[in-house]
C-alpha cells in the first residue's frame, strides 16, 4: 500500500481505540447502571457497536502488520506501469480512460484508483507505452493500449 494507504489506516485504528471506543464504553456503563439490560436499547446497541469497533480494529492491525508500504514517487523505473502509476489508455472502441493503480484497502473507483489485483491493473502491469495488452473480460478478450503512464511527484501523494 502507498505511504498515505498506510496513514490513514493508522489513523482510523487511532480515532477507534481512543475516540470512539472509551465514548460507546462510558455509554455501555451508564446504560447497565440502570438495571434491566434486557431492555435496554442504549446498552444492547452499545455492546453490539463495541464488537463491531473491536471487529475492525483487529482488522486493521492484521492489515497493518502485514502492510508493505510502497512509495510510488520512487519507482525504480518511470516507463513502465507499476504500483502507484496513473496510467492512460485507450479501448479497441477509442474510448480513453485513466486509472491509478492503488493497494486494496485504498481502491475507489467512481476517483479512477483501482487494486493492483483488479483485472485492468493486472493487464497494464509490465506495460510501457504503446504497448497492446490483453484484458480478459467476461465479453472476451480486448486489447488496451498504453497511451502514458505518469507516477507522483516525491512529496504528493498519487
Amino acid at each position: 500500500m502507498s505511504p498515505a494507504g498506510h496513514a490513514a489506516l493508522t489513523e482510523e485504528a487511532r480515532r477507534l481505540w481512543q475516540e470512539e471506543r472509551p465514548r460507546v464504553v462510558e455509554v455501555v456503563s451508564w446504560a447497565a447502571s440502570l438495571g434491566d439490560r434486557s431492555e435496554n436499547a442504549d446498552y444492547q446497541y452499545g455492546k453490539r457497536r463495541l464488537r463491531e469497533i473491536d471487529r475492525r480494529l483487529r482488522f486493521l492491525r492484521k492489515r497493518l502488520d502485514r502492510a508493505q508500504v510502497v512509495d510510488p514517487a520512487k519507482p525504480a523505473r518511470r516507463d513502465r506501469v507499476f504500483f502507484g502509476a496513473t496510467v492512460e489508455y485507450a479501448r479497441e472502441d477509442g474510448a480513453e480512460a485513466a486509472v491509478t493503480i492503488v493497494g486494496l484497502d485504498e481502491a475507489d473507483a467512481g476517483r479512477g484508483r483501482i487494486s493492483y489485483a483488479a483485472p485492468v491493473a493486472r493487464a497494464l502491469l509490465g506495460a510501457s507505452v504503446g504497448d497492446l495488452v490483453k484484458l480478459r473480460t467476461p465479453g472476451g478478450v480486448e486489447e488496451l493500449e498504453v497511451l502514458a503512464i505518469r507516477y507522483p511527484e516525491p512529496g504528493n501523494p498519487p
